[in-house]
């Protein structure tokens, strides 16, 4: 499917990207902000993901129910999501719907009323999700491990933050670092389906084409330093034990991200994986088994995730262990490259049908790249990796020292010595 991609950058540093999908009826709007979790202040912790919420509680025109209704008119199909780097709100409807679409999310972000009863509510709301968070092992585990194999910076910090920081999150204080933050110059307007590029920025330079003062919020940009801790969590009211092993990985801005995805995968990226035909194929270990990576802009981490009886916990560490090892060691074959070659590609071209994939993926190549990557370079990028790149990249991150554990349940005598990650 052909990209037909238009840009349009604005004086006060907004981003307009549209992709037109002629033979579609859909149009997935995206309001796309540069700033995530990581970059917020250690006192305010979680305020992202809090503004996320409350722009929903009433604008200056619009009450709750107003958007709630308005929302589900248009086809109920918005998404508000908060990440590390980047904060998003996304709606998918008809092309015939754009207009009044637009309206509806550009005024949530542009004039949200921030009513101090509304936020007090919302409080409560989200440190019932904190709770379901702390409920579930896997959450819980992960939210855990990453506070340690981050120390001392934001990317270690619960996205929602912490009950203490939630409750501090007045009129006052949202209000500001909604101004500073949520503002035209780190706003991407990501749009892909039926549409008009030029009704785009007509509609954009409406609610957001005001020159803005610049702004410098006290935000955290330090690029974190990545730990190697072992975590044993007892819980002996659980019936699984959950398990992490983790690496540094390269970063989302590394030319050799394409061939770590594809080590990624390798790995444990699906039923035709490794550790799938292992674990759970052969020997029946666990349900939930596999591998994934995270990028960021400056850094990244691997990470293998499997949740197993106890008594096997050691079992499956050995088996993921001896994985890695082998890619290390003895690199992998050519009919696993071709393999997941074939299913990478396959994958990015499914994802062209899609309107929201595509609104989504052009505002993430502008955040960490700057520019649109043609679909073709991906392909090319993708057709060149080698097996000896994807052992390099093995052998680069797969270190003893740099292998990361953790694990939650009723583990009862379960040590683990660094010795015992040995790759």
């Amino acid at each position: 499917m052909k990209e037909n991609i238009q840009t349009t950058r604005f004086e006060n540093g907004l981003t307009i990207l549209t992709d037109k999908m002629p033979d579609v009826r859909s149009v997935t709007l995206g309001f796309f902000y540069r700033k995530g979790a990581r970059h917020e202040p250690v006192e305010l912790s979680g305020i992202s993901h809090f503004i996320e919420h409350a722009v929903f509680k009433g604008t200056e025109k619009r009450s709750a129910l107003e958007i709630a209704i308005e929302t589900d008119r248009l086809g109920g199909n918005l998404d508000a999501f908060t990440m590390h780097e980047e904060t998003g709100f996304a709606i998918k409807v008809v092309d015939n719907q754009l207009e009044k679409a637009f309206d509806l999310l550009a005024d949530l972000l542009a004039n949200p009323r921030f009513d101090e009863k509304e936020l007090k509510r919302e409080q409560k709301v989200i440190i019932e999700e904190i709770k379901m968070t702390d409920d579930s092992p896997e959450d819980f585990l992960g939210e855990l491990f990453n506070e340690k194999l981050f120390p001392n910076h934001p990317l270690g910090l619960s996205i929602a933050g912490t009950p203490k920081s939630v409750k501090t999150f007045n009129r006052e204080i949202t209000r500001k670092f909604h101004e500073e933050v949520f503002a035209p110059e780190n706003l991407i307007i990501a749009a892909a389906g039926n549409l008009e590029h030029k009704q785009i920025v007509e509609l954009a330079e409406k609610f957001f084409g005001a020159k803005t003062e610049n702004q410098t919020p006290k935000t955290d940009d330090r690029k974190p330093e990545i730990a190697a801790p072992i975590i044993i969590k007892r819980n002996k009211n659980l019936e699984q034990a959950h398990l992490i092993i983790a690496a540094p990985f390269v970063a989302a801005t590394d030319e050799r991200r394409y061939a770590a995805d594809i080590l990624t995968n390798i790995i444990g990226g699906g039923t035709s994986s490794r550790l799938w035909q292992k674990v759970r194929e052969e020997k029946g270990l666990a349900y939930s088994v596999g591998a994934s990576a995270a990028m960021y802009q400056d850094c990244g981490v691997f990470q293998i995730y499997a949740g197993t009886s106890p008594k096997q916990t050691e079992e499956v560490l050995d088996i993921a262990l001896d994985e890695m090892r082998w890619i290390v060691r003895n690199g992998i074959s050519r009919e696993e490259l071709a393999l997941m070659k074939a299913q990478s590609v396959a994958s990015l071209l499914l994802s062209l049908e899609d309107s929201a994939s595509r609104a989504a993926t052009l505002a993430r190549l502008e955040m960490v790249h700057g520019r649109q990557i043609p679909l073709e370079e991906t392909l090319e990028k993708i057709e060149a990796v080698s097996a000896e790149e994807v052992q390099a990249i093995a052998k680069e991150f797969f270190q003893t020292e740099k292998i990361a554990f953790g694990a939650l349940g009723n583990l009862n005598g379960l040590k683990i010595k660094r010795e015992r990650l040995e790759i």
